[in-house]
């Protein structure tokens, strides 16, 4: 080969967006089969980048963060010393789902989140799982997120779960998932919005050439599902937020916006009569329901913890009358306690009389002997996880820790097993994402949202979290992640 000819095909490797790319040994990959090949359903889609070119893709990729900046799309960080405010990383290249995939993802989620909610009537009426053994009684009574004060309160149509969000993750025989379960104030569906609004800015031609099924109706059918249990008459509908301050801000702001309804801090809302207001310049409003971001113990001062400035004072005897929708319901935490987890499979049979549809990760209870002993023995190659935090602190991943670090996790385990649970370190599927030297692997998951009301929906797609940097198996937004759009194809999706 003369030496023009050589220089041409390295200029188009240079070019073609996926030349280099090469998919994770042992891992799923979303876009490539191990042989090298596209998916059927990724196949246009990769023929389409490929077509753009690095240098053009690079200029969309640039046009995209641009409209996050300039969008304020933003999260918070509470332990970062240099300013806790960030633009929401975003990676340009779409996560895509074909339509039989999602068709089975759908039907598993809505059958779990309906056993979830059977869960959460029974736990906080008659407990008739805990009766017969089905889950040590200690697990739940002794969940730190059990609401004892709620026990006998039913809410609105019994209806203690308005939304879901699921994590989901594919191992590395591409078997679909449930990684945790999120039923107390689930986050990050501004962001699914958001990354559909900047994708469609930066390839239009993209969404041209593909069936992608919608996700922008979502806060209508938000506002729909929390006032489906109202009073009958017009539903007045607010978004309680903790304030600015919160890391979620920016979604509290926009999902009220986009909802047509209020935005309202703990200081604009009082009880009378045992109804809640809103503070308004023409008088008092009266509130049907409320889409709570707050977390319980700051929910209502008279109840929970008495130094809260962010709740409501009476709002808990309100809801307790009937007077008010909260969504999501007051205790809802006991069903996405990590340490109820490995029972979710028994809490769908139990309830439901079904097998369930999606499957999960082994899991390792530390508050038993057995699972305590190997947890501690094997830490080495397991995922350890605090039973009650979120955003991926209070996790030690053990394949990827120092011994020393083992070492101390040991010992906090030790010392309260109740708060702590183990999983073998599942490979998470990984997916192109762009980077200073092209498009590389990255490991993501997937948070799908359900809402449930008089009927039950999932919004095609979800957040994709992306673990951006290499290696990492973290896809948190605190801890370093983004987020990609996620297609679901209709039909054959060509």
């Amino acid at each position: 080969m003369d030496q023009t000819n050589l220089s041409m095909k390295k200029k188009l490797a240079q070019e073609q967006l996926f030349a280099a790319y090469k998919p994770l040994a042992m891992t799923y990959d979303e876009y490539f089969a191990a042989t090298g090949q596209a998916h059927p359903w990724t196949n246009t889609v990769v023929r389409h980048l490929e077509s753009l070119g690095r240098d053009e893709f690079r200029q969309r990729a640039r046009l995209a963060s641009a409209n996050f900046l300039e969008g304020g799309i933003t999260f918070s960080v509470y332990s970062d010393n240099k300013g806790s405010e960030r633009i929401f990383p975003f990676d340009p290249i779409p996560r895509v789902i074909d339509a039989k995939s999602w068709a089975h993802i759908d039907k598993g989620l809505k059958q779990r989140v309906e056993g979830l909610n059977c869960f959460l009537q029974d736990v906080y009426g008659a407990q008739k799982i805990l009766k017969n053994n089905t889950i040590p009684r200690e697990i739940i009574l002794g969940s730190p997120v059990y609401r004892k004060e709620m026990q006998g309160i039913r809410p609105r149509k019994g209806n203690y779960i308005y939304i879901a969000g699921i994590d989901l993750i594919r191992d590395s025989d591409g078997t679909v998932r449930v990684l945790e379960d999120n039923v107390r104030v689930p986050s990050g569906v501004s962001y699914v919005l958001e990354n559909r609004i900047v994708m469609k800015k930066a390839f239009p031609r993209l969404f041209e050439r593909h069936q992608v099924e919608p996700v922008e109706d979502y806060p209508n059918r938000l506002r729909r599902v929390v006032c489906s249990a109202g009073s009958g008459r017009q539903s007045s509908m607010a978004v309680l937020t903790p304030g600015v301050f919160n890391s979620a801000y920016f979604e509290h702001s926009f999902l009220a916006r986009r909802m047509g309804c209020d935005l309202v801090e703990g200081r604009d809302l009082v009880v009378k009569r045992k109804r809640v207001y809103a503070i308004t310049t023409r008088g008092l409003k009266p509130l049907d329901a409320i889409y709570r971001r707050i977390d319980d113990d700051f929910l209502d001062p008279t109840v929970f913890r008495k130094d809260s400035l962010l709740g409501v004072p009476g709002l808990v005897e309100a809801y307790a009358k009937g007077n008010v929708t909260l969504a999501n319901a007051i205790g809802n935490g006991v069903a996405d306690d990590k340490a109820v987890y490995p029972f979710v499979p028994d809490i769908i049979r139990y309830y439901l009389g079904e097998e369930p549809i999606l499957e999960q990760v082994p899991t390792y209870i530390c508050d038993r002997k057995q699972d305590l002993s190997y947890t501690v023995e094997n830490i080495h190659r397991l995922v350890v996880k605090a039973v009650n935090e979120a955003g991926g602190y209070g996790m030690l991943v053990g394949p990827k820790a120092t011994r020393k670090e083992h070492q101390e996790f040991a010992r906090k385990v030790r010392a309260t097993p109740r708060n702590y649970i183990a999983q073998p370190l599942v490979e998470l599927s990984a997916c192109p994402t762009w980077t200073q030297r092209g498009p590389a692997p990255r490991r993501v998951d997937l948070r799908p949202f359900v809402l449930r009301g008089e009927n039950t929906m999932v919004l095609s797609g979800g957040l994709t979290r992306v673990a951006l940097v290499r290696g990492s198996y973290v896809v948190n937004s605190s801890q370093g992640g983004g987020s990609k759009d996620t297609w679901v194809l209709s039909g054959d999706g060509k």
